[in-house]
């Protein structure tokens, strides 16, 4: 069995990474430590740059089209890891999960239309319905000692009139992962009252152990037929930049709509690299994945305690998925604006301030721990240091 080593740090200046040399356009500040936007610090698997390099040996990069072995990979990958058999008509590229949301809004909604989030949430959620004219209607989480849930009693005050519900299953910047009940009784209310839920999945695979994720298609009968799912191996596989996303949909009149909306402007067309690296990923992952997630979740328990021994006005929000953490800031006594100016201009740290993922952000940041341990040891030191002289 191959060891791999997340310990190692790698220079990603230069590459026109957006993490990295990105800062000075986001931030300000080209020195800052980049922890904030969601991919990874880790080298990519090498099975999958072996498989990009083998084509590209090729020398010919004429049109292309998705093989048999790239839907075998998804389809086989989705039952190995979630239990959840799907079948090949009910699979589609797509050109990001973000890029896949707005098509299924442009498909199924109009202007004025009525879009449901669950804030705190990933920005792009409210960006991509506000910027299409859509009428953005929110749904809060609600915190239950310490835990986030959804609210239902809230939800079914507001859902009249709406025609969608964007759902982060799991759930970022929270790191819930919901489970088959929620999911069910989500899928039940939604269905009632008319509204397709679109499901965003990217995190599904990067689950810990003990937090089995459940797709929301997979949930019941209702959820399978009122939903659009998309998944990708990127954000599990560092190749954010490849695009090798793609949608699930089980309810053949909803397929049939979406597929030739996507036909009609060769949206579900992808790139030969696409196609390569996620069947090397579902083909050949299983071992890297299980060593990065434990890494990852090592680096959980490392903030976790450097907070509760060294910094325990800032509490870490323990993820159940993923290598996001939501840090609870509250008990330092800032404004917002002052807590960014604490983690960027004192501490030289990059993080999302909380309230781009809605009002309910306020006094929280978002910490990226997809990167060696030795860079969030010196960040969080930087950090103690600014707290302890703010």
């Amino acid at each position: 069995m191959k060891h791999y080593n997340f310990d190692e740090i790698i220079d990603r200046r230069g590459t026109n990474c957006v993490k990295v040399d990105a800062l000075i356009e986001r931030y300000g500040n080209e020195n800052l430590t980049p922890l904030w936007v969601a991919d990874m610090d880790f080298r990519t698997p090498d099975f999958i740059v072996d498989a990009l390099k083998e084509r590209c040996n090729h020398e010919v990069f004429g049109y292309t089209f998705a093989g048999d072995s790239y839907f075998e990979s998804i389809i086989n990958w989705v039952d190995y890891k979630h239990n959840w058999k799907i079948q090949r008509e009910w699979l589609t590229y797509i050109p990001g999960i973000v890029k896949g949301i707005a098509f299924a809004l442009q498909c199924f909604t109009n202007p004025g239309d009525k879009v449901i989030i669950q804030p705190p949430v990933y920005h792009p959620f409210r960006i991509v319905p506000e910027k299409m004219k859509r009428e953005m209607v929110y749904n809060p989480l609600k915190l239950v000692d310490g835990i986030y849930q959804m609210d239902f009693d809230q939800l079914e005050s507001v859902i009249d009139g709406c025609k969608v519900l964007i759902l982060c299953n799991p759930h970022n910047p929270a790191g819930i992962v919901w489970d088959n009940e929620t999911l069910a009784k989500l899928a039940d209310l939604c269905a009632k009252h008319g509204v397709l839920v679109i499901s965003d999945e990217i995190h599904a695979e990067l689950t810990y152990p003990q937090f089995p994720h459940h797709p929301f298609a997979a949930a019941s009968e209702a959820a399978a037929n009122n939903s659009i799912t998309f998944m990708a191996p990127s954000k599990t596989f560092n190749i954010a930049g490849i695009v090798s996303s793609y949608a699930i949909v089980p309810n053949k009149d909803i397929r049939e709509k979406f597929y030739s909306f996507l036909e009609a402007g060769e949206f579900n067309d992808g790139t030969i690299f696409a196609y390569e690296a996620t069947t090397a990923a579902y083909s050949y992952g299983a071992e890297w994945l299980q060593q990065m997630r434990t890494y990852i979740m090592e680096n959980v328990r490392f903030v976790d305690t450097f907070l509760k021994t060294k910094l325990p006005k800032i509490k870490a929000y323990e993820p159940q998925a993923s290598f996001l953490i939501w840090l609870d800031c509250k008990e330092l006594g800032l404004s917002q604006s002052e807590l960014v100016k604490l983690f960027r201009d004192k501490a030289g740290l990059a993080l999302n301030d909380g309230t781009i993922f809605g009002k309910e952000g306020e006094g929280f940041m978002r910490l990226n721990i997809g990167c060696p341990r030795s860079v969030i040891e010196e960040s969080l030191n930087r950090l103690k240091k600014a707290v302890e002289q703010k």
